[in-house]
């Protein structure tokens, strides 16, 4: 990984904000992704995520934490927060933004136990595929205390399948249709694509049952996204 978008985030935090980051998917075209929406405030946030940092408790792990604009909010209300990244460049920007107890790992080399783990803006992306949910949710279950949480946030993007007739073209011998590969690029330079997935909430509650995970939706979005709480 080139770190292409933990390079975007330190430029905007250093004052050279000159350009966006440009995103596109296996089944969708380029789209923009400005960067100051990344160092959004709570109330620009969408509701999902701001219902899911009013539900956080207790020590909180923010995984895939960004720019640490969820992580300094829940500090700000007076929560012991950890915040964990894979990007380097994310990392050194929530540090610059004032938060500490940031971390440049990969969920699955956490060790820690948390009360609320938060993976938020399309949380279920690090999954990868669907093969892995298993293993994902069983390690995240294992960061637990007692009485923990883990509130997740994702899509179901079935509806991006849809013809003009209202048919859905879904591919039955494929793979599972949230399974996308991910394209990034910033000032003209390619990210290595990423696998990342969007799971529908039925498919989540099916895989937390097989893992000994209860999973309640706790709020819809305006665009087939939703915010569950595991436990």
């Amino acid at each position: 990984m080139k770190d292409i978008f933990g390079k975007a985030l330190l430029d905007y935090q250093n004052g050279n904000y000159t350009e966006d980051i440009i995103t596109s998917t296996s089944i969708s075209d380029e789209d923009i992704l400005p960067l100051p929406y990344l160092f959004r405030s709570f109330s620009e946030m969408p509701k999902l995520e701001q219902k899911a940092l009013q539900l956080a408790k207790g020590y909180v792990l923010d995984v895939g934490c960004g720019t640490g604009s969820h992580s300094l909010y829940l500090e700000k209300k007076g929560l012991n927060v950890k915040a964990i990244d894979i990007s380097k460049g994310a990392i050194h920007v929530a540090k610059q933004r004032g938060f500490t107890n940031a971390e440049a790992i990969d969920i699955l080399d956490e060790t820690e136990t948390f009360d609320t783990i938060l993976l938020l803006m399309n949380g279920t992306g690090i999954f990868q595929e669907l093969i892995q949910v298993s293993k994902y949710l069983k390690h995240l279950k294992s960061l637990l205390k007692p009485n923990g949480q883990i509130l997740i946030d994702s899509s179901d993007i079935k509806y991006m399948y849809e013809d003009e007739d209202g048919g859905f073209w879904v591919d039955t011998n494929a793979e599972y249709y949230g399974e996308l590969d991910y394209f990034i690029s910033y000032k003209g330079e390619k990210e290595t694509p990423l696998k990342w997935l969007y799971l529908d909430f039925k498919t989540l509650k099916l895989a937390c049952e097989t893992v000994g995970l209860h999973c309640e939706l706790i709020k819809e979005g305006e665009h087939f996204d939703y915010l569950a709480r595991l436990s």
